[in-house]
């Protein structure tokens, strides 16, 4: 009976039910906005990622004191 989960008709059920429930001139908006967040979410985690290559703390020697010639 629920063997293979979704089918294209449960898809375009699915797609029905949000026409009618939003109605055809709510989607672009919804739509627009969700491309939106995701270009943000997308930008954030690019930052995050660079970020975190080069703001890790590098240990180093300390330098030792320049010796002057006599």
């Amino acid at each position: 009976m629920l063997r293979n989960g979704l089918e294209p008709w449960h898809l375009l059920i699915v797609a029905i039910m949000v026409i009618l429930l939003f109605g055809s001139k709510k989607l672009p908006e919804a739509a627009r906005g969700l491309g939106k967040s995701m270009r943000i979410l997308k930008s954030e985690a690019k930052a995050m990622k660079e970020e975190g290559n080069v703001a890790e703390p590098r240990v180093s020697t300390p330098a030792e004191p320049p010796t002057t010639a006599p």
